[in-house]
């Protein structure tokens, strides 16, 4: 039934945080946050589940940088697993699962895993135990591809490391015998794990990187609803995805909140994020189903059409601020998915309730995305296209609409496909952006973001009061690199 008074709903462009008295410097700003119930990262930036955004590569990127990546599931489950491995083997404190060869293999064998995981020696044990180690300059001059490792492996003067060694012994060993990779092995001399010292250097290079107990870079992958989702959540959470994403359209479907319980009920310790919604009463029925955070968002992204093509959907302020009020009686973090323009929108999304932000378009401009790079008119851009677009549809993401088993022809799509303006690495994104985030948080006199969910108070404004919020009565002669209205 029509409501006689009909709600207001408030986007990003729609409010202003109002500034006030601070003695906040944004440099000191504190911007960890929690993605889920229990985990904890050091930017609240998330990079979107879409295939030409996040795959591993964009995924490692990010995660060094503080946040975390979910890697889209428009790919098989072997695929999925494989993107989810490379990051998760990517770097580590102690790699304690550390990929091995038998002797017997052949060299041809260790150099396609040396070229897969993109590492440059692997560990060659009998069974459990360590009998040597293969590096690049064993390799470097080999022509006979058919050798067995046995015949090349560096296996005389092993140097190796006791269980229980720290990273600061394992540094000075390492230095001290000039050699990048060390064994550690229990008293059997059986291997247990690995240390290198590429992974120590990463540890200085990127101090905010987003690990888990293990030293292993996080990461998510998407999963959809019924028998194959929880399927496929079942194998990724054995291959060590830190969190699991049911990502759909509609998160206010039975559909999505039985998948949730199930997961749930299948695996206790599992952290789950459900989504998408933009109701309070969406957001408690995932809740009570199990999830550990509710993805908000239904429509606000720059190229879905949802709103358009269906007429449904909530502006994504007022979206973010009815969900958390809910999620927070509950201690459920609310992640804002879509409609991220600048900088400046991420303190807003946060003070509505938000405890972090998912990102596409900003992020599938950089070098990490798997986006196609094209040339038009003289400039570079990466192709960008929405989950909900014909292409992205027909590839795999049909479910996600609710439209599996639809023939091609008969698709409808909610998203289109496009280019977004070329941004080079990911980290000067994510540096401009949490820059952008600092600096708000500092002119709320907000020194983290608890600070800026209790504190921050807005105002709305005018279509003129937009005008005059953006750069007007002057032509740009020299591009900000965090600024842009016209591509």
């Amino acid at each position: 039934m029509l409501e006689e008074n009909i709600k207001s709903g408030l986007t990003f462009d729609d409010v202003l945080l109002l500034p006030a008295r601070s003695s906040v410097l944004p440099r000191d700003v504190d911007v960890s946050t929690y993605l889920t119930k229990n985990i904890k990262i050091n930017i609240p930036l998330v990079s979107a589940a879409m295939d030409t955004v996040t795959e591993a590569n964009l995924a490692i990127a990010i995660a060094r940088e503080g946040g975390i990546g979910v890697i889209h599931r428009a790919m098989s489950i072997e695929a999925q697993v494989a993107e989810v491995d490379k990051v998760k083997k990517s770097e580590s404190g102690m790699i304690v699962d550390p990929i091995t060869l038998e002797p017997d293999e052949r060299v041809s064998s260790a150099l396609a895993i040396m070229e897969r995981y993109r590492i440059s020696g692997v560990p060659i044990t009998k069974g459990r135990r360590l009998v040597g180690i293969l590096t690049n300059r064993d390799l470097r001059f080999e022509t006979n591809m058919q050798k067995r490792v046995s015949e090349v492996m560096t296996k005389k003067a092993l140097i190796t490391a006791p269980q229980g060694t720290t990273l600061e012994e394992a540094q000075k060993t390492l230095h001290e015998h000039r050699i990048e990779k060390l064994p550690i092995v229990d008293k059997d001399f059986n291997l247990i794990g690995l240390i290198t010292i590429k992974d120590i250097e990463k540890r200085k290079k990127y101090p905010l990187a987003c690990k888990d107990e293990l030293g292993r870079l996080r990461v998510g992958a998407a999963v959809g609803v019924g028998e194959e989702g929880i399927a496929r959540a079942e194998v990724l959470y054995k291959a060590n995805a830190d969190v699991i994403v049911v990502d759909t359209a509609h998160g206010h479907s039975k559909a999505v909140i039985d998948t949730v319980r199930q997961l749930r009920k299948g695996f206790p310790q599992l952290e789950i994020i459900a989504g998408n919604v933009a109701t309070a009463e969406a957001t408690a029925e995932l809740i009570e189903a199990g999830a550990s955070a509710v993805k908000v968002g239904v429509g606000p992204g720059s190229i879905c059409t949802t709103r358009i093509v269906a007429g449904a959907g909530v502006p994504q302020l007022t979206a973010i601020m009815d969900c958390s009020k809910v999620a927070q009686a509950s201690n459920i973090p609310v992640i804002a998915d879509g409609g991220i323009k600048f900088s400046g929108d991420i303190p807003k999304a946060l003070a509505a309730g938000a405890s972090s932000v998912m990102i596409g378009g900003l992020f599938a401009g950089t070098d990490e995305s798997p986006g196609e790079l094209v040339l038009f008119q003289g400039r570079s851009y990466k192709v960008y296209r929405g989950m909900g677009s014909l292409g992205a549809m027909e590839t795999g993401s049909r479910d996600r609409y609710f439209q599996e088993g639809v023939e091609a022809e008969k698709l409808v799509p909610e998203g289109v496909e496009g280019r977004v303006p070329y941004k080079g690495p990911l980290s000067a994104s994510v540096y401009q952006l949490v820059g952008g985030l600092k600096a708000g948080m500092g002119y709320c006199g907000c020194k983290n973001i608890e600070e800026l969910h209790k504190k921050a108070r807005f105002v709305r404004i005018t279509p003129a009061g937009l005008r005059e919020s953006h750069v007007h009565d002057v032509i740009i002669t020299k591009e900000a690199p965090n600024y842009r209205t016209e591509w």
